[in-house]
């Protein structure tokens, strides 16, 4: 059953880049729409945001996560129950993030897309998401292991690691703030603003991680409503295991965000 445990990941990954773009003030880094809709609020704005962080950081946060799981095993000799492990897993996740909001906007300015991003700003955002990366992403193995030890449902495992992973990245989220502040211009301190917006992020984080519990195909197989989806089998070939494994994270996200893109008022979430 580790065997099968290794093969998943979490998602955690992610904000855009309105909020942090556009006002200091806004919760997470989010980087993602500031200058296509400076309006807080519309619908459509919400739903842009919530594609392009699925694309520049979830899905890589997933990929990451697999692909440092397959070298902690494979390559590092590290077993899926060691701190080692979940470690390397968590940096993995994390770097995932890192690349894939620096390249995401990088590749926008050069091609044209938007030539106002400012560069040092989104590598920073992408430091502070990193890091908050890094925290869901180790305390994504050793979490679920202790759930399914219990024996419990998978739907309790699956409902767990949601709010489980999703507090780590709220934590590294806020313990980034507070560290990272201090070095790098474009990162926002603590506030009870920012709190409030990276709550709701790191919310929808923990549902990116509990989709990426579906890809154990080992676990209560009858229970598990995601195997046919993301479900990742014995056999399952390296590579695409790792697209399984960001597709988890990102369906998870993006589900997820759906919901609070719908029933937020306009101004009142995160991505606005």
């Amino acid at each position: 059953q580790q065997q099968q445990q290794q093969q998943h990941r979490h998602v955690h990954s992610t904000p855009s880049r309105k909020s942090e773009a556009t006002t200091p003030t806004t919760a997470a880094p989010t980087t993602e729409t500031s200058t296509t809709s400076s309006s807080s609020g519309g619908l459509m704005s919400r739903f842009v945001v919530t594609a392009e962080v699925t694309v520049s950081k979830i899905f890589p946060a997933g990929f990451g996560w697999q692909s440092s799981s397959i070298l902690a095993e494979n390559h590092l000799g590290y077993a899926a129950d060691t701190m080692s492990f979940a470690l390397t897993t968590g940096a993995g996740d994390a770097l995932g993030v890192l690349l894939g909001h620096v390249s995401f906007y990088a590749s926008k300015k050069a091609l044209g897309f938007d030539s106002t991003i400012n560069m040092s700003k989104e590598v920073h955002t992408g430091i502070l998401l990193g890091s908050a990366a890094f925290c869901s992403g180790t305390a994504w193995q050793p979490l679920v292991d202790a759930l399914q030890g219990a024996n419990l449902s998978f739907s309790s495992v699956f409902v767990g690691t949601w709010v489980g992973c999703g507090t780590a990245f709220y934590a590294g989220l806020r313990g980034g703030r507070s560290i990272l502040s201090g070095y790098l211009q474009h990162i926002e301190e603590p506030t009870y603003e920012n709190s409030k917006t990276d709550l709701q992020l790191s919310t929808v984080i923990g549902g990116a991680t509990g989709f990426f519990v579906g890809t154990d195909a080992a676990y209560l197989p009858d229970q598990n409503f995601l195997i046919d989806i993301v479900g990742i089998a014995d056999g399952t070939p390296d590579l695409t295991g790792c697209v399984i494994a960001g597709s988890s994270t990102a369906m998870g996200f993006a589900a997820s965000q759906t919901g609070m893109n719908m029933i937020f008022p306009a101004g009142k979430c995160w991505n606005d």
